[in-house]
């Protein structure tokens, strides 16, 4: 669907605005982080949220500019943007998240057989199948080309034996999209990329605790796993290259998670709480009011910068490599967001247990330090900052020149 404006524009919000009032549940407005906390749980949906979940995938606005076809929506980026809007208007969140969304579907519509799009796609518009990721390895991190997880050729199918270590959400995956190295005589030219069920014979996952106090990645062992040749995404040995941009999708969606509205609007509010008003209503410590209306202005910039960046990407070949200046300017606004959320809530932003905090505490200090990693996970940021001076700056690749 072309994208569009004015009146044709309005008549979506109007129909988007009644669809979302006449489906999503009563008993999920008005607390947000109750709900995001709901999406982004492991737990299985259950109750008003199942439903809400269903009719989102169904209605196929879980990926709203996927194609009708393979059960998306169908819309414009335009529709799409106000159909956002319009979600968190109502305090809404589209419940349909994860791996499969941001990183493998928008992968696999560009590079994957029309079979594959039609076995995989529609599940994930449903948010019915779990995805992770198989990419880094205790050897190949930074160096990613370096892995040495080795799919040997059986004649119909590939026999998978390696390790793979980082992999989140690895003990809750139903599937995996996973690099394997099918030429032992090349680097980069014998990587290839296949998926595969977490389910089946051969795949052991290790979930590993952080500080934060959760496992949200794992070490995963593959022992003699059967891949099906059907399920090698892209051609032999050219793995890296869907690699690549898969890697920019991913780093699209962490540029673009940075403060959409109501994230970065409730810091206000909640220091308000913790620190107290002033006599004309604003926040009473003017320094830390400074620092607060700086960081929202960061986040707002980053999420107008993200869409900028996909307006101008239209018509060409997808995610460029400035996803990785925003990956890494999203990170440093969430981490400092993160900061000033323990320093608003002061003492009680201490808190690791005990009945004297409460759970949105809790939850603050273990955000805060799992938030740290953002600056390593998806690409380092100084992984991402050789990206930007060799692809964006055209500066000289010195590792080379010696």
């Amino acid at each position: 669907m072309a994208d569009f404006g004015g009146a044709d524009l309005d008549a979506f919000r109007a129909e988007a605005r009644d669809w979302l009032e006449a489906n999503f549940p009563a008993s999920l407005r008005g607390d947000r982080a109750a709900l995001e906390a709901m999406v982004l749980s492991p737990a299985k949906p259950e109750g008003d949220f199942a439903v809400w979940k269903q009719r989102v995938g169904e209605k196929g606005w879980g990926v709203p500019t996927w194609p009708k076809s393979l059960g998306g929506g169908g819309l414009s980026a335009a529709e799409a943007r106000v159909l956002a809007e319009e979600m968190g208007r109502i305090g809404a969140v589209n419940p349909i998240v994860g791996m499969g969304v941001n990183m493998f579907g928008p992968t696999l519509l560009e590079y994957g057989t029309e079979e594959q799009k039609k076995r995989y796609i529609p599940d994930i518009a449903l948010g019915k199948v779990r995805w992770c990721q198989g990419f880094s390895e205790p050897g190949a991190g930074s160096d990613l080309a370096s892995l040495q997880t080795k799919a040997e050729d059986k004649g119909d199918h590939f026999l998978v034996n390696g390790q793979k270590i980082w992999t989140s959400g690895g003990q809750y995956a139903d599937m995996i999209f996973c690099l394997v190295r099918t030429d032992t005589t090349r680097k980069h030219e014998g990587i290839s990329f296949v998926v595969f069920s977490m389910r089946q014979p051969g795949v052991e996952v290790r979930p590993i605790k952080l500080i934060a106090g959760h496992s949200p990645f794992c070490e995963t062992f593959f022992t003699d796993v059967k891949v099906p040749k059907e399920n090698l995404i892209g051609p032999l040995n050219g793995g890296w290259t869907v690699a690549k941009r898969l890697l920019q999708h991913e780093r699209s969606g962490m540029g673009g998670r940075a403060g959409a509205g109501a994230k970065a609007e409730s810091l206000g509010l909640l220091a308000k709480k913790y620190v107290g008003e002033d006599a004309q209503g604003r926040l009473a410590d003017s320094d830390l009011r400074t620092r607060i209306v700086m960081n929202e202005m960061d986040n707002r910039v980053v999420s107008l910068t993200v869409r900028r960046a996909a307006q101008e990407a239209k018509g060409n070949s997808g995610p460029s490599a400035a996803t990785s200046i925003m990956k890494n300017a999203n990170m440093k606004a969430v981490q400092e967001r993160a900061e000033l959320t323990l320093e608003v809530m002061g003492a009680q932003g201490l808190g690791w247990e005990g009945a004297e905090f409460t759970e949105s505490e809790l939850a603050a200090v273990r955000g805060w330090l799992a938030g740290k990693a953002g600056s390593i996970y998806g690409g380092s940021n100084e992984v991402q900052n050789n990206i930007i001076a060799k692809r964006i700056l055209g500066l000289p690749d010195l590792t080379q020149a010696h």
